[in-house]
């Protein structure tokens, strides 16, 4: 079953009286359960794409189906409630909330659900990713590693169909985004989420299933015609 596909995806924008275009017909499908790294130059459009898929902006032209629901169609409220309930998302610059605790951030998700016993399943989730004696800590008490593994349990305390990571080690040295990394693969692996990931790393593209590229917004290798 596909959980994402993109048909003739396009994205402008309007600069000074010019169109400018950043994606330009792009297709492709996922398939459930998959691992994909969309690769290509900085500027090529990866996380323009990367954002249209995920429902945090709207398409110029063409189709985007996340869970077989046509994003197109959506409202901005809508799209917002089929985020938190299917898609988990990991960030390059953490995007914690600086107000909130290492737990609290974690918690926020199923907040936002209504759902209950939130403060133990988002414990077990930070304990998954070590961190289980940071939880009272703020994002500024924590190192960089710390808070993208802080990120990470929050990305999967909805249990999401699809995991969304844009540049997830760009801003960690080796040996933290090595760890991050295996954590990435390891909980999605336990989760059955679908992951597609964003990144500049070859050696991390080269661990996902597929990889979609694209250059100068066109796609060059890796799409599939939906």
């Amino acid at each position: 079953m596909q959980i994402l596909s993109a048909e003739n995806l396009s994205k402008t924008y309007q600069n000074a009286g010019r169109t400018l275009t950043v994606l330009d017909n792009i297709s492709f499908s996922i398939e459930e359960g998959a691992t994909a790294a969309i690769v290509g130059p900085s500027g090529s459009g990866k996380t323009t794409l990367l954002g249209l898929c995920a429902g945090l902006d709207r398409a110029s032209s063409g189709i985007v189906k996340l869970n077989d629901i046509m994003l197109n169609k959506l409202s901005e409220d809508e799209r917002a409630l089929l985020r938190n309930q299917y898609v988990g998302f990991i960030f390059q610059n953490f995007q914690l909330l600086p107000t909130l605790t290492a737990l609290e951030n974690v918690m926020v998700p199923l907040e936002l659900r209504g759902e209950k016993n939130i403060k133990s399943r988002s414990m077990e989730l930070l304990d998954k990713v070590g961190l289980a004696d940071r939880g009272h800590h703020y994002p500024t008490q924590l190192s960089g590693g710390e808070q993208q593994r802080v990120s990470l349990a929050r990305a999967f305390s909805n249990s999401p169909k699809i995991l969304f990571a844009d540049e997830p080690t760009g801003n960690l040295d080796a040996e933290t985004s090595e760890k991050v990394v295996k954590l990435i693969f390891d909980l999605n692996r336990e989760a059955g989420t679908t992951l597609v990931l964003v990144t500049h790393d070859m050696e991390l593209a080269a661990m996902t299933q597929r990889t979609i590229r694209i250059k100068g917004g066109k796609l060059v290798d890796g799409g599939a015609q939906v």
